[in-house]
């Protein structure tokens, strides 16, 4: 097993440090919130990428052939708790999915190293990793953008909750969605491979 581990280096290291960093930042910034009063403070801002303007703001002069737009940006100072935690959920859940997404996969390199890469047991930890990113990132991106336009709705008079604001937040993740196919696909070669060498230990 030790060649496995080796295979494994520098990837399996890092990332079981980022690991560790990030949950230690997420707590020490828990906590700090907890101490300050709660997560109801400060400003709800939302910026209304489908609607623009030709007008050009103040302050803001462009070179000759150039031309700038002005997108809506609305902010709501005095705010409710509920509005509080739609502006939560337009970011909690992509974070929550970069944290369990880092532990799966640490989880995957420490089983490695002490099972071997070529094993069945890697296969299937790849394959739930694979998954877990391909949904998990659909999801995640759902409820941000359906999130993102309640808040769009709860600050801006000509906005109203509906499929066209959630469609016009909405940004498939193209990059998380391709990364667990192809986890989906090395779990297939990675379980071809196990059975493989399975074969051959029997024959010999």
């Amino acid at each position: 097993m030790s060649e496995d581990r080796k295979m494994l280096e520098p990837m399996a290291t890092v990332v079981s440090v980022v690991l560790r960093v990030v949950v230690g930042l997420l707590t020490v910034g828990v906590v700090f919130q907890v101490a300050r009063g709660g997560w109801a403070d400060g400003n709800v801002c939302i910026v209304d990428d489908s609607a623009g303007s030709s007008v050009a703001p103040p302050g803001f002069p462009a070179e000759k052939g150039a031309a700038v737009e002005s997108v809506p940006r609305y902010c709501g100072g005095e705010t409710d708790t509920s509005l509080h935690l739609l502006d939560q959920l337009t970011t909690l859940p992509t974070v929550l999915l970069l944290i369990s997404s880092l532990f799966l996969l640490n989880r995957l390199f420490q089983g490695a190293a002490r099972d071997g890469i070529h094993t069945g047991l890697t296969a299937s930890r790849l394959r739930v990793l694979g998954w877990w990113l391909l949904l998990g990132g659909l999801i995640a991106e759902i409820i941000e953008s359906n999130a993102k336009a309640a808040v769009l709705a709860s600050l801006a008079k000509s906005e109203e909750l509906t499929a066209g604001s959630w469609l016009a937040m909405f940004t498939p993740p193209y990059l998380i969605v391709l990364t667990g196919l192809g986890l989906l696909t090395f779990a297939r070669i990675t379980s071809a491979g196990a059975a493989l060498r399975e074969d051959l230990e029997g024959v010999v």
